[in-house]
């Protein structure tokens, strides 16, 4: 099986290049905007043309979420404009696609986890090209293909909140940290581990969509406390409201994700937030 992965300098995809040593029968391509352009058609077209592909995992995507705001059209052209060209080559060439997307398709406002068949309703331009691409996968539908919407992405690559709270902690006495918004924190190497379980297992005739991130939640204050605890870092952290630091985007306020249908489609056990977090800050030692 020949697996190629987009966006191997993010988080998920330096993942994936740490986890295909564990998979010597299968034959990984890593490639990010340098060797592939997604958002140009021809180039798109040209490489699946050039590689026999049994897999695209598409990792790639626009994530500036406050930057997204003033950057509209190219957020569109990576997360939404991208994937249906990725979507139409893997038709044509018979390659099945695992598209990445996020908890920002919600609008926040629910107070009990997000099933998949829940409406979206994105507030931002990110959310709103994440769920355009995942609107024109599903139009284009390729065999055995699915969407995953993830949550709170951290990783030991890569920029994300541990990093950033690990930084700060040490280089300051006191931090400010919000603490109305909730989400389940999620370590991309347990979601490169749970895609390349069920990989073999795709067969559906219609693109499929899940939900994946680790157990529980919390606020963004309570992981930054959980961080400074597990780390000993003596850093004082006091909770504000999201209307204390003001961002160019709208977060969702609660984005937890139900994560029951692909733990029963595919016999998946997912570790709670807080011990693989604890395997995130052993590997950053």
């Amino acid at each position: 099986m020949v697996i190629a992965v987009t966006g191997q300098k993010g988080q998920l995809g330096s993942e994936f290049k740490v986890l295909a040593k564990d998979y010597p029968q299968y034959q990984f391509l890593f490639t990010d905007k340098t060797d592939l352009d997604i958002t140009n058609k021809d180039a798109v077209d040209a490489y699946f043309k050039n590689h026999s592909l049994d897999v695209l995992i598409n990792c790639a995507a626009y994530t500036a979420v406050d930057k997204a705001e003033s950057e509209s059209e190219r957020a569109e052209a990576i997360n939404h404009l991208a994937v249906r060209y990725l979507a139409e080559a893997c038709k044509v060439h018979g390659v099945k696609m695992v598209h990445i997307s996020t908890d920002y398709v919600f609008d926040g406002k629910a107070s009990r986890p997000y099933k998949e068949l829940d409406s979206p309703n994105p507030q931002g331009v990110y959310g709103q090209s994440k769920y355009a691409g995942e609107q024109a996968l599903k139009r284009v539908n390729p065999f055995g293909s699915c969407i995953i919407r993830t949550s709170w992405l951290y990783s030991s690559f890569g920029h994300n909140f541990v990093k950033t709270m690990l930084c700060l902690g040490r280089e300051r006495e006191a931090i400010k940290v919000v603490s109305d918004q909730l989400g389940s924190p999620t370590y991309a190497a347990d979601l490169a581990e749970a895609i390349m379980a069920i990989i073999p297992q795709l067969k559906n005739s219609t693109v499929e969509t899940y939900h994946y991130a680790n157990s529980g939640y919390c606020s963004w204050y309570e992981f930054a406390t959980t961080i400074f605890d597990m780390k000993a870092i003596a850093c004082d952290i006091t909770p504000i409201k999201t209307s204390e630091y003001p961002t160019d985007a709208q977060r969702p306020k609660y984005s937890v994700l139900d994560t029951s249908k692909i733990q029963k489609t595919f016999g998946l056990g997912i570790s709670n937030w807080q011990t693989s977090l604890q395997r995130c800050l052993q590997d950053l030692d």
